[in-house]
């Protein structure tokens, strides 16, 4: 034991300056809707597997992006 009450990761205390963060993937799986213009939307968000959360911002506002869009489309039929 070290002696400090942080929790230790691979690269030291958690949260620690200079620590790197292992990321690895989310684990998630996405079940088809049926509707390909939402389930290509949402098969952008296996982009995020391994990426650092601050690369995140990106990715979302694109899915947020292409499901608003196919919500106007339906919207317009």
């Amino acid at each position: 034991m070290s002696g400090t009450s942080e929790p230790a990761g691979a690269d030291g205390p958690v949260g620690a300056v200079g620590a790197v963060p292992q990321v690895g993937p989310l684990g998630v799986g996405l079940l088809p809707t049926g509707h390909p213009a939402v389930d290509a939307g949402l098969a952008r968000l296996e982009a995020l597997d391994g990426v650092p959360a601050e690369e995140h911002v990106a990715v979302y506002e694109d899915v947020h992006q292409r499901l608003a869009d196919t919500l106007a489309a339906l919207d317009q039929e």
